[in-house]
C-alpha cells in the first residue's frame, strides 16, 4: 500500500513527483487522514461490506467497534446506526472502556461512497466524519479509500481535544487491509 502525503494547501510534500501524480487521496492533511489500497474486487461486492454496520465491525482495524446491534444496511442520507464501543485500543481517556455510539450518514452513492458522522446515543454529532470511497476501476478491481476528517469539528471541541485525529492512520491502514482480505479471500 502506498501512502501519500499532502499539505493542507494540496501541494505535495513527497519529493517523487510520480506519487504525486498517483495521489488522488491523500493520507494526511492537516484535518484529515486517509488510508488507500488497491483491492482486486468489483465496487459493488465492497460497498456490500462498507454500507453495512455489521461490516464496519468486520472490517474494523482499530478493535473498538464490537457490535452493531439491529443495523440495517445503510441506504440513503440520514440513516442512523448504533454502534457498541470499547475505547481499550486508543487507552487515551481514563476510564472510558464500553460505550455507544450513534452514527448518521452524510453522504451516500451505491458503489462509490458511503460517510457517516459520530455522537453519542443522546447527543449530536461532534462534526467529524468517517468514510470509505470507492473508485472502480474495472469490474474486478478497486481502489479503495477509508478517511477521518474532523475539519467541522467545533472549536470547542478542538480546543479540548488538540490531538485529532482520535483514530490514528494506521488503524485505517489496518481496516483497509482487512477489506481486502475479507472481499478477496472470504
Amino acid at each position: 500500500m502506498k501512502r501519500f502525503l499532502k499539505s493542507s494547501s494540496g501541494a505535495d510534500a513527497n519529493s517523487s513527483s510520480a506519487v504525486a501524480a498517483v495521489s488522488k487521496h491523500p493520507s494526511m492533511t492537516e484535518q484529515r487522514v486517509s488510508a488507500s489500497r488497491r483491492i482486486h474486487a468489483s465496487a459493488h461486492a465492497l460497498f456490500q461490506i462498507v454500507s453495512s454496520p455489521q461490516g464496519h465491525v468486520r472490517i474494523d482495524g482499530s478493535g473498538m467497534l464490537e457490535a452493531a446491534p439491529d443495523a440495517a444496511p445503510l441506504a440513503a442520507v440520514g440513516d442512523v446506526f448504533d454502534m457498541e464501543m470499547d475505547r481499550t485500543p486508543l487507552n487515551d481517556i481514563p476510564g472510558l472502556v464500553k460505550y455507544k455510539v450513534r452514527n448518521t450518514v452524510t453522504q451516500i452513492v451505491p458503489d462509490q461512497l458511503v460517510e457517516w458522522t459520530i455522537g453519542g446515543v443522546d447527543q449530536p454529532p461532534l462534526g467529524h466524519v468517517y468514510g470509505w470511497k470507492l473508485d472502480a476501476v474495472s469490474d474486478t478491481e478497486t481502489d479503495v479509500t477509508n478517511y477521518c476528517d474532523w475539519t467541522n469539528i467545533t472549536a470547542e471541541l478542538r480546543a479540548r481535544r488538540p490531538d485529532w485525529p482520535i483514530v490514528p492512520v494506521e488503524m485505517l491502514e489496518q481496516s483497509v487491509a482487512k477489506l481486502d482480505e475479507i472481499a478477496t479471500r472470504g
